[in-house]
């Protein structure tokens, strides 16, 4: 029976660690998104870094990409950017690669 709750603990220790990163992940990827989306608006660096963050906040308003897709085409199009939304899915699967690369390499 101990193996048996050994075994348990494990795997809840690894689900709640996969949960973690992917939480890292996604917080990067949209600080990455940001500041992607703040140089195509031509932002300042202090405009950067807070736009990131709005960024960041915005995927909190619902379960999964669709709440920062919304927010960053719209911020893009208000801009004057000429982007539609399979660019931004673009721009999103790109950050998540890199977001993922830093987190593993400790960047």
């Amino acid at each position: 029976m101990t193996d048996f709750k050994d075994r348990e603990r494990g795997e809840e220790a690894k689900f709640a660690f996969d949960e973690e990163n992917a939480f890292k992940i996604a917080a990067r990827r949209n600080r990455l998104l940001g500041n992607w989306a703040a140089e195509l608006m031509g932002l300042t660096s202090e405009e950067t870094e807070a736009y990131a963050k709005a960024v960041v906040q915005a995927d909190f308003e619902e379960a999964g990409d669709e709440d920062v897709i919304r927010k960053l085409l719209g911020d893009l199009t208000s801009s004057g950017i000429e982007m539609d939304e399979a660019g931004v899915r673009s721009a999103l699967e790109q950050k998540a690669v890199e977001a993922r690369r830093q987190l593993i390499s400790g960047a």
